[in-house]
């Protein structure tokens, strides 16, 4: 297994209130949401993002803690599952010029809006089964993905990181160390169908074979 690294720690933190998020939310608007479509990333907030829109301060200052993590520099293959409309891509593309950057989505429509520098290196894809052969990328980036399949097809996704990359791999999922923050998860999860104690998802890692890096969404 790889190790727990918060390679986000300069990603800007939520202020939204978990309680206040969870008493808005229905389980209608849970299933919209788990659709990933318009209503997800650029309809009401009730749904989803409530309009996803590239921000050069979210993921501008996260390249730098990825770069010096995992040695990245032109000519690094890198793959993102899970990549939205791509602005992770972009940014890493702008910051480290000639990386090999490639992402997919379930989402049909985050791919149609994917950024435009980014619209030739993403495609449509299911994280049980990226389209990819072997070892094809140096690392892969999971960001807040895996967790939203449930339990049985999370392991699929993890199995699948550890058959693309060639051993270095990253991913975060929803999690709680705490009954306090287990309550938190729950009102704040709109997506996800796989959360579980950090302990539990180490012991996950371990069963299904993921030996890459990994950290914690704890709202």
């Amino acid at each position: 297994m790889g190790r727990e690294v918060d390679l986000l720690v300069n990603y800007p933190k939520t202020k939204r209130d978990p309680k206040q998020r969870g008493e808005e939310k229905t389980p209608e608007d849970r299933a919209i949401a788990r659709k990933f479509g318009k209503e997800f990333f650029d309809g009401e907030r009730r749904h989803g993002y409530g309009g996803f829109s590239y921000m050069p301060r979210f993921w501008q200052p996260v390249v730098p803690t990825l770069q010096k993590h995992f040695d990245l520099k032109a000519g690094t293959k890198l793959l993102d599952v899970g990549s939205a409309k791509g602005f992770m891509l972009h940014d890493l593309n702008e910051l480290i010029p000639g990386m090999v950057l490639r992402g997919v989505d379930i989402s049909e429509y985050a791919i149609e809006n994917t950024i435009e520098s980014m619209r030739e290196n993403v495609s449509v894809a299911n994280a049980m089964d990226l389209p990819f052969d072997d070892s094809s990328f140096d690392v892969v980036i999971s960001i807040n993905t895996i967790h939203n399949l449930e339990r049985d097809d999370c392991g699929k996704a993890l199995q699948e990181i550890e058959r693309v990359s060639k051993g270095k791999s990253f991913i975060t999922v929803d999690a709680y160390r705490s009954s306090e923050e287990a309550e938190r998860m729950r009102d704040w999860n709109l997506t996800a169908k796989t959360i579980m104690h950090v302990d539990e998802w180490k012991s996950f890692f371990d069963e299904v074979g993921y030996t890459g890096d990994y950290y914690w969404f704890i709202p």
